[in-house]
């Protein structure tokens, strides 16, 4: 019997690396969306020997450029196969301002818009049974959505690199809940994975305190591992994939108010993010 397929962005980064290694030991294909290809070729190496699967492939994406973002889709597309699981894993958290070739932030792109559009673009492939995961972030809470500065800036004023990142969780959060209603009818589900803080270098915030931040808490901060739990249930458990629209915490869906599941900017939100993707679809 064919191998179902599986789409991990990230997937040689910490907790891409164990998403990619249970869903490859659950008997699935496995394509490793990554923009490293030297490394991603280390950890693929790593994968096969370790889960004895030999169906894990690297393709290159760059989340900063939307043109990248659209050849992989074609590429997937060429291939017309049915894409059973695509986990939008990849994430940045810039220190500084950078506008990609797109004119938008980056962190932006790469965390919110590229996810966006891929998910988009390999919509068509998928079908009943089919489960999209987005991996977010608890500070989803504290984001907010200033338009038109959201896509060009991360943010209204200055550059700061927290709010910018809590702003694209929020966008992930909201696109998740959106999406998951618009092809709920498909047998689709969409779901969001809070991993909760991870030992990662995505948390080093290159400032002077780093030093006594990792001595004070990376102790109490969570494996790579135990951040991808809930994101690897959501793609694999039985009954986690009876569920659709929901954002998860420790391998539990989290209850959402109605300032989330109904947020007054969520509509506008798809419809600015439609105008600046319509090049590429």
């Amino acid at each position: 019997m064919e191998k179902k397929l599986a789409i991990i962005t990230g997937a040689d980064g910490g907790m891409g690396t164990e998403i990619t290694r249970a869903v490859a030991k659950a008997g699935y294909r496995v394509v490793m969306a990554c923009y490293d290809l030297a490394r991603a070729e280390v950890k693929r190496q790593m994968l096969v020997k370790d889960t004895g699967n030999q169906d894990i492939e690297i393709e290159f994406i760059d989340l900063a450029s939307l043109k990248t973002v659209a050849d992989f889709a074609r590429r997937m597309e060429a291939k017309g196969e049915h894409v059973s699981l695509l986990m939008n894993n990849a994430g940045t958290m810039e220190t500084r301002r950078i506008i990609t070739e797109d004119g938008l932030e980056r962190t932006v792109s790469v965390n919110y818009v590229g996810p966006y559009l891929l998910t988009r673009k390999l919509l068509p492939l998928m079908g009943e049974g089919s489960r999209i995961v987005n991996m977010v972030s608890c500070t989803y809470a504290i984001g907010t959505l200033d338009f038109p500065d959201f896509f060009r800036k991360g943010k209204k004023g200055g550059f700061w690199r927290i709010p910018i990142y809590s702003n694209t969780k929020l966008a992930l959060t909201l696109f998740t809940i959106d999406l998951s209603r618009r092809v709920r009818e498909r047998g689709i589900t969409v779901n969001a994975a809070d991993p909760g803080i991870v030992s990662t270098d995505i948390i080093t915030m290159h400032m002077w305190f780093d030093p006594l931040t990792d001595i004070l808490f990376r102790p109490f901060i969570r494996t790579p591992r135990q951040g991808a739990a809930t994101a690897i249930s959501l793609l694999l458990d039985e009954e986690t994939g009876k569920r659709t629209g929901t954002l998860n915490v420790s391998c539990h869906p989290k209850h959402l108010s109605d300032k989330y599941l109904h947020h007054r900017q969520m509509a506008e939100l798809w419809a600015r993010t439609e105008q600046e993707v319509k090049k590429w679809l």
